[in-house]
């Protein structure tokens, strides 16, 4: 399970600091998915309640925060300062099931907080599923070793972001230590801070598609991924350069990359839909600011697969640079189905002498898509999709 702050995904991190620098006022609500529908049962949501409740005993260690402020800089000290005096509140998280046994889970607290609930409560929720699965740990290093040996005979640079919807933490630790061990010179990273501490590794990550969705909602969905990019470069002056694309459609984030923008973020993430179909809608939109695409990134991270992966670093080679973030498949690939959950913002709003406006994401597989259906309408006239 949980045992540390700093077991979550980077970004986490980098996007509270970016509420608390630009946005401190601010409030928003978490809502989770499960996009299977899945049954659970009322001895389920006890164990969730008692997981939820460690959560309040952690706090960042003095020599946790010691690593934070040398090896994350661009997050200044006065933030883990903050953290290591920040816990979590188990009150705060609402838990229930609906009449057809569906989980419910929210969240609401100052956006620089709460923001800090949604991986571990998913994390936890997968790996308390799999509570009952037994885990066959030598064949799932002999799997993990096969996609090693993919990546190291075809110089196939990824990055491990597979927190979220782990099998478990012990597995991820094992997963993490190999891949460093085995994979140093194409496994460029992790997502988990604690597992980039514990072994030596770059922490990766930019922002969420929650950053979009929170700007789209306080100020309309036009100007939400322009605004999203100038705060962003407004907190880190360059550092963290990767655009997630794909909030109101990469079609839309693409137009709304300018060449200022352009130019300033290293390049962007592709999160849904045809890697193909987008890879070179990003490369034409390069080539038309005037910019080669060859000094630019794409980072694929859509349920990738490493077998998937070979195939579009070897139709974009050359074209454009290229790496890849790999989640569920590495963490959880055990024979059993993953959860398919997800926890976003379903509302916000900038102060609360404001009123709550609904946060939602129209991504470019259906299936991704989140929040209420007349708020589509508005934010599909205002992009004209």
């Amino acid at each position: 399970m949980i045992t540390s702050l700093l077991d979550t995904d980077l970004y986490k991190f980098s996007t509270s600091y970016s509420y608390m620098k630009l946005y401190p006022e601010a409030e928003g609500t978490f809502t989770f998915t499960d996009r299977d529908n899945t049954i659970y049962d009322e001895e389920f949501v006890k164990e969730l309640s008692i997981k939820f409740w460690t959560l309040h005993s952690l706090k960042l260690s003095k020599e946790e925060m010691e690593w934070c402020i040398e090896n994350i800089p661009y997050i200044p000290k006065v933030y883990w300062e903050w953290l290591s005096q920040f816990n979590f509140d188990a009150n705060r998280i609402e838990i229930s099931l609906d009449k057809e046994k569906h989980l419910h889970i929210e969240v609401t607290d100052l956006l620089y907080k709460v923001t800090l609930y949604e991986v571990p409560i998913l994390a936890i929720v997968s790996e308390l599923r799999n509570k009952k699965n037994v885990l066959d740990v030598n064949k799932a290093i002999d799997t993990l070793d096969i996609k090693i040996k993919i990546a190291n005979c075809n110089g196939l640079k990824f990055s491990e972001f597979g927190t979220r919807r782990r099998f478990s933490y012990n597995l991820h630790n094992l997963i993490v230590e190999r891949l460093k061990d085995k994979c140093p010179n194409n496994c460029v990273g992790t997502s988990n801070v604690l597992f980039a501490k514990i072994y030596n590794m770059t922490p990766i990550g930019t922002f969420p598609h929650e950053w979009i969705m929170f700007h789209g909602a306080c100020w309309g969905y036009q100007e939400a991924n322009y605004l999203g990019m100038r705060d962003w470069v407004r907190t880190y002056d360059g550092n963290l350069g990767i655009f997630l694309m794909d909030t109101y459609t990469s079609k839309v984030g693409l137009k709304n990359m300018s060449l200022k923008f352009a130019k300033l973020f290293d390049g962007v993430r592709q999160d849904s839909g045809d890697e193909y179909k987008i890879g070179n809608m990003v490369i034409d939109r390069y080539k038309e600011l005037g910019i080669d695409p060859t000094t630019k990134t794409i980072v694929f991270s859509n349920a990738l697969t490493f077998d998937k992966y070979f195939d579009i670093h070897r139709y974009f080679s050359g074209r454009i640079r290229i790496s890849a973030g790999i989640g569920t498949n590495l963490t959880n690939d055990t024979g059993y189905k993953p959860a398919n959950i997800v926890m976003k913002l379903s509302k916000c709003r900038l102060n609360n002498n404001q009123e709550w406006r609904k946060c939602i994401k129209i991504s470019d597989d259906l299936g991704k898509h989140l929040g209420d259906s007349k708020e589509f309408e508005i934010a599909k006239y205002q992009l004209g999709i």
